[in-house]
């Protein structure tokens, strides 16, 4: 009941910024958090960031502190993402998702919905 689409990925140079969105539709009403996840080739879907859906609480994931921001607009019930610094190993499908249960979701089975993915290439 939760449609989520992400947009903004693209082909960047090592050093440059990119900023995906991802705007929510649906049942919203009751979102804890949304979260942005990536996955490269052959890996697993890991974390990138976090924020609470009441008072904007963030979390980061290690690799990405200090060069990524997340950040939410309410009334548009959308989630940014906005990467500086972008480094080649951070090529991967960022996937955009909600979760109705949990505020420090940071699992993929903590979330409930999740967009179809926007392809982030950084080459050196």
């Amino acid at each position: 009941q939760v449609q989520l689409v992400e947009s903004g990925g693209g082909v960047v140079q090592a050093g440059d910024s990119l900023r995906l969105s991802c705007a929510a539709s649906g049942r919203t009403l009751s979102t804890k958090t949304m979260g942005w996840f990536r996955q490269a080739p052959g890996k697993e879907r890991v974390f990138v960031a976090h924020i609470t859906w009441n008072v904007g609480a963030t979390y980061y994931a290690d690799s990405v502190k200090g060069r990524f921001t997340i950040s939410r607009d309410n009334a548009k019930n959308t989630v940014y993402l906005q990467m500086n610094s972008l480094k080649p190993e951070d090529t991967a499908v960022y996937y955009c998702a909600l979760s109705k249960t949990i505020y420090a979701a940071t699992r993929p089975t903590d979330f409930d919905s999740w967009g179809q993915g926007t392809q982030v290439t950084v080459s050196s």
